[in-house]
């Protein structure tokens, strides 16, 4: 009971700053750029709401192995939009930074992240199982892994040659959210405990969130 009462407490917060974050900067946002982060903002709360809505019910009722179908395919949802949320954050540092050109660079984040999504649609992964097979959760995450590497490189090399205020931190955030998930990919399976890094993992992407939300506070200034 502690963990269900801890883990929904947490999850309402998360889910409502991120779906009211982005909801406010889509609908109210006065730049495409600022709009572009009210969608991934918006589109990581839905899409965790997949996975931490079942998740949620199942610590209060019959628990996480007699709803293994529902977690399971609210994985496979959240690993979708998780995909989508980093290419919405690549276009924002387009436009942020108004990047022009590059073409190869983009060309190989869609590719990474059709190839992520197409991993992730296999039959092998065995969604629907309470335990799922480790080498299909290693195997879709190396194109999702190389995203994110793609991601903290190119925000690193902009703030350095811009001395960006507001994105000083993203490459740390994107960088930790890596850190914590990875371990979970690989040992989640035997040793559950270390499933308590998406705590921090998700404080990450909360942290990724306010950064735009702090852009969206300027341009109302």
């Amino acid at each position: 009971m502690p963990q269900a009462i801890a883990e929904t407490a947490f999850d309402i917060l998360y889910l409502g700053f991120a779906l009211t974050a982005g909801l406010t900067m889509l609908l109210k946002g006065n730049t495409p750029l600022i709009k572009k982060a009210g969608l991934m903002a918006a589109l990581l709360g839905a899409g965790d709401a997949f996975h931490l809505v079942p998740r949620c019910y199942a610590l209060w009722t019959t628990g996480l192995e007699a709803n293994a179908a529902a977690l399971g395919i609210g994985k496979l949802i959240t690993s979708i939009t998780m995909t989508v949320f980093y290419l919405i954050l690549y276009a924002i540092w387009r436009d942020r930074y108004q990047i022009t050109g590059r073409s190869n660079l983009t060309r190989t984040m869609w590719g990474l992240s059709v190839l992520r999504i197409a991993l992730c649609l296999l039959p092998q992964n065995q969604w629907l199982s309470y335990r799922q097979p480790l080498l299909f959760g290693i195997i879709r995450n190396i194109p999702f892994a190389i995203m994110g590497i793609i991601i903290i490189v190119i925000f690193v090399r902009e703030n350095n040659r811009t001395k960006e205020s507001v994105f000083r931190f993203m490459p740390l955030a994107v960088t930790l959210s890596f850190g914590f998930y990875l371990p979970v990919v690989l040992f989640s399976g035997t040793a559950p405990a270390v499933g308590m890094l998406m705590i921090p993992k998700t404080l990450a992407y909360v942290w990724i969130v306010f950064m735009n939300w702090q852009l969206y506070r300027q341009s109302n200034h």
